[in-house]
């Protein structure tokens, strides 16, 4: 598939997609070739029908990665191969909808507590206060520290969009404390290798750490720092539309999902079975 990889990779790059989504691309379009055995100019909607449901069957991915595969199969038949993508013979699978876990706000305060180590503290702390991606903290530089207005820069989030989020008054004296004893240069959070930034991984490994520490037992992942700080905003009054712009989501019904799971409209929700029994005051 060499040509035809190559041929890939420079429509890819003409659109200028992300590293992440050309990864994401490539990987389905080599693993669909190898699981038939020939080049995918040989096949057609029959073996991509066979490659998704594969994907689902047998390898258990949920329907989003599913739906990432479908994607990158179309993209290649389409934009590389020019041929035609007939939706009724490969439709595209219906995505779940699933509400995110968030963290209460002792539940954030707990695990910022179970991480002695200043910079991995600082970390998860710069993290929930801002509403970052774990991806945009790994790559903030401290040129994006703005404490004059009191904001936090993110450079070319999801979406290749800049953006500004809010500065935490505290985040900002546990950022001094840790640029005192750190000293930083160029990427706010370095990697042990000289001259890259820590990595998404070694924050998942942090968070993960710290949640064991913390003795929480949600399902949460440093992501879910971010859905906590949207929730928390949406609870303490802040408006979607601004929420939407600090998360940097290109459309206000992806920041709507917290509607279905702040609790500030349930706090004076009367149930019935207590009104049966008595219960309610």
């Amino acid at each position: 598939m060499g040509r035809l990889r190559d041929q890939m990779l420079k429509e890819m790059e003409l659109r200028n997609f992300s590293p992440r989504t050309v990864q994401a691309y490539v990987g389905h379009v080599t693993a669909f070739t190898r699981l038939f055995g020939k080049s995918p100019a040989q096949m057609a909607e029959k073996e991509i029908r066979d490659y998704l449901h594969h994907l689902r069957a047998e390898r258990k991915l949920s329907w989003s990665n599913v739906n990432i595969a479908y994607s990158a199969l179309k993209f290649f038949y389409v934009s590389t191969l020019h041929r035609e993508w007939q939706v009724d013979k490969i439709p595209r699978p219906k995505t779940e909808k699933k509400l995110p876990v968030v963290l209460s706000l002792s539940e954030v305060k707990r695990i910022l507590d179970a991480t002695p180590n200043l910079k991995h503290r600082v970390i998860l702390m710069t993290t929930y206060s801002a509403g970052l991606r774990v991806s945009e903290t790994a790559h903030l530089k401290v040129t994006d520290i703005d404490s004059k207005r009191m904001q936090i820069r993110v450079e070319q989030g999801k979406g290749k969009r800049d953006r500004y989020t809010l500065l935490s008054e505290a985040l900002l004296k546990d950022l001094r404390a840790y640029w005192r004893v750190c000293r930083p240069r160029v990427w706010l959070f370095p990697s042990n290798r000289k001259g890259y930034p820590i990595s998404t991984s070694t924050i998942q490994k942090i968070f993960k750490e710290a949640k064991r520490e913390a003795r929480i037992r949600k399902s949460a992942s440093p992501h879910t720092l971010r859905h906590s700080f949207a929730t928390h905003l949406l609870e303490s009054g802040t408006d979607l539309y601004t929420i939407q712009k600090l998360l940097g989501h290109s459309s206000l019904k992806t920041t709507s999902v917290y509607l279905h799971i702040q609790r500030h409209n349930l706090e004076n929700i009367i149930n019935p079975l207590d009104r049966i029994l008595g219960e309610a005051s």
